[in-house]
């Protein structure tokens, strides 16, 4: 099944893509690889803050980072015209807003990882970082940072 109906399937709906929120692109295609900039944790009523540990659970960071990868894929959508011209997720970097001393970085960030691997199969295997942080832009839960492989 191709990623484009797995997507439909699953009944996930796209947010906009995000709008830069300074001097950088959020796409950069070099050869058969593309770079995604960091997108923060966003739904419908804006940004989703707080701090892993403190205010906010696991499933929060979880639910958080599930919402920052249907943005990457957003970005990929509109820059790409079809989630189907993705051959493989290369690589995931998560950043958690987290207490100190924090140790279930990557049981937040696997809210991203499993929606990649339910919409892409194997190709959506990645090698990853999981990393809490002290703080993010905008107070954001989550921000989260890909590589991915490209067809023409």
């Amino acid at each position: 099944m191709t990623p484009e109906k797995r997507f439909e399937e699953l009944n996930l709906i796209l947010p906009p893509p995000p709008i830069a929120g300074g001097n950088y692109l959020s796409f950069r295609q070099v050869g058969h690889i593309g770079y995604l900039a960091g997108v923060i944790s966003s739904g419908s009523n804006g940004v989703i803050t707080g701090t892993v540990g403190s205010d906010r659970t696991i499933e929060d960071g979880y639910a958080a980072a599930r919402a920052c990868a249907l943005m990457q894929l957003s970005v990929l959508k509109n820059t790409l015209s079809s989630l189907d011209r993705v051959a493989a997720i290369l690589t995931v970097n998560g950043y958690v807003n987290a207490i100190a001393g924090f140790p279930d970085t990557p049981k937040v960030i696997n809210g991203a990882s499993d929606l990649l691997i339910e919409i892409f199969g194997d190709a959506g295997r990645h090698v990853r970082a999981a990393v809490g942080v002290s703080a993010l832009p905008r107070n954001a839960l989550v921000e989260l940072q890909m590589t991915v492989q490209v067809r023409d």
